[in-house]
């Protein structure tokens, strides 16, 4: 069933309008600090919504109610160690950020190991969030796709096409405030979609819960069995997302950045902290939209033979959302999918011209070194189109395991540097590659969930990091001897 032109004009319009808001903010850009720390203006809670707005992307949007709907919610165990890495950022972490006027995440490491570190620190970002990020631009398609009714290609292209002209002209400013109205629209979106479902489904939430109930527990959220091969369990989950989320928040420019645009450290901690209880509510509402998708389809199906489990919420509002209302909400999940995608571009060109000091010696003049920044994020960009035009496998969970591969070894990284004063260098050097070897080893050979890929990962690294130090310090005095 093609989208009625109604709601094909208000996600026409809020694209087009998204991208014009964008352009607006190019005001007053003076330089790079101006460009990728939007000149640490933002109050707190708009830099919360920001990290939140930043991390959720479509493909949690539509990929979240996908996993309840092929499954439960034990997902939910995840998010509790989001919320516990997040105080754990703002203990271990956090600190190190404000003891010097750093742009990017990469800066902490050089001044404890020096510039090679750094770009090599810079260059594991770079990577990882260049693959986690054609996953996400490949959830935008989907989306568009189904409403547009157009090629997932074509639908790749118009997003991302929009999204670089506003972040090449609004830089940092325009992605932090653009945020906090995406994550008010798609919240609020949610909402309703989980309102409007239940008010469709026969029997209400009594139906809601037998049905649930006879299709093998699909309300289940709490699974305290401990499984290294099971990707969702009380224990993976409160650990495992502990860790990915002191990866993905504490060493990942992407949210660092945010942190660092924040006024002060107090103002950084209370958004960090702020964001996560945020998450705990967004994360509950979407599995919980995921099962009445469920509880509904068993009596208007949804999915054509062959389609993507992740298509059900897109294919549920072109359907049966009133004409209008499907267009808002279609346009609060296109929302935060480019604020997310700008957000990244935004962070890649920040850790591209500032983290190699090829480039970020190249220009002395502000102007210069602005224009040097735009034309960095153009390059982005083309990467971004590029990885979206490749097929994927379920979204969320191709997303997370991108991810985890390599945040283990970087994540270890900053441990070493934070809490090993006899770390060297090249000890820690060995140490990443080797945490990097023995996860990308494990995800090949062995049947290991993801949720442990960054706890093993930089658990690895801070040990062979910490121990190849102490043997090289060791010979060097031998040799000097």
């Amino acid at each position: 069933m093609p989208i009625h032109a109604l709601d094909l004009a208000i996600v026409v319009f809020y694209l087009l309008g998204v991208t014009a808001l964008g352009v607006y903010f190019r005001r007053g850009q003076q330089n790079v600090r101006d460009y990728f720390l939007g000149g640490r203006t933002a109050p707190w809670w708009a830099i919360a919504f920001s990290i939140v707005a930043t991390e959720t992307s479509t493909l949690t949007i539509i990929g979240t109610p996908a996993i309840a709907f092929r499954g439960n919610i034990t997902f939910l165990q995840l998010v509790f160690g989001y919320v516990l890495g997040r105080f754990l950022i703002v203990l271990l972490l956090l600190p190190g950020y404000f003891r010097g006027d750093f742009f990017t995440a990469y800066a902490l490491i050089e001044k404890r190991f020096g510039p090679r570190m750094r770009s090599l620190a810079a260059s594991t970002f770079l990577v990882t969030r260049a693959l986690a990020e054609g996953v996400r631009v490949a959830a935008i398609a989907l989306v568009v796709s189904v409403a547009l009714g157009t090629s997932e290609r074509l639908a790749v292209f118009i997003v991302i096409a929009l999204t670089i002209v506003y972040t090449f002209e609004g830089g940092m400013k325009a992605v932090i405030w653009t945020d906090v109205a995406q994550l008010f629209l798609y919240l609020v979106g949610s909402a309703v979609t989980f309102a409007f479902l239940l008010h469709r489904i026969p029997g209400g939430w009594a139906e809601v819960e037998q049905v649930a109930a006879a299709s093998g527990g699909k309300l289940a959220f709490l699974d305290f069995s401990f499984s290294l091969v099971k990707e969702y369990t009380f224990w993976s989950g409160l650990l495992g997302g502990a860790f990915l989320t002191m990866a993905s928040h504490g060493t990942d420019q992407t949210i660092v950045q945010r942190l660092l645009a924040a006024k002060s450290e107090r103002d950084s901690r209370a958004a960090l902290v702020a964001s996560g209880f945020i998450v705990l509510f967004q994360f509950t509402l979407f599995l919980l939209v995921g099962v009445l998708l469920f509880v509904f389809s068993q009596h208007t199906p949804l999915l054509a033979a062959g389609q993507k489990p992740d298509a059900i919420l897109p294919i549920f509002l072109v359907r049966e959302m009133p004409t209008g209302l499907a267009g808002i909400l279609l346009a609060s999940i296109l929302a935060v999918a480019m604020s997310n995608a700008s957000g990244s571009l935004n962070s890649l060109a920040a850790s591209t011209v500032l983290d190699f000091s090829r480039l970020s010696g190249r220009q002395t003049n502000p102007k210069e070194f602005l224009r040097l920044s735009r034309r960095v994020t153009l390059a982005w960009g083309a990467v971004l189109l590029a990885f979206g035009m490749k097929t994927w496998g379920p979204f969320l969970e191709t997303g997370l395991k991108v991810a985890s591969i390599p945040f283990g070894s970087l994540l270890g990284l900053f441990f070493l540097g934070t809490f090993d004063k006899k770390a060297t260098a090249t000890g820690a050097t060995i140490g990443m590659f080797t945490g990097l070897a023995v996860i990308v080893s494990i995800w090949r050979f062995t049947p290991v969930a993801f949720t442990w890929y960054v706890l093993i990962g930089s658990a690895v690294t801070l040990f062979v990091g910490s121990l190849m130090s102490r043997i090289l310090r060791a010979r060097s005095r031998e040799k000097s001897a």
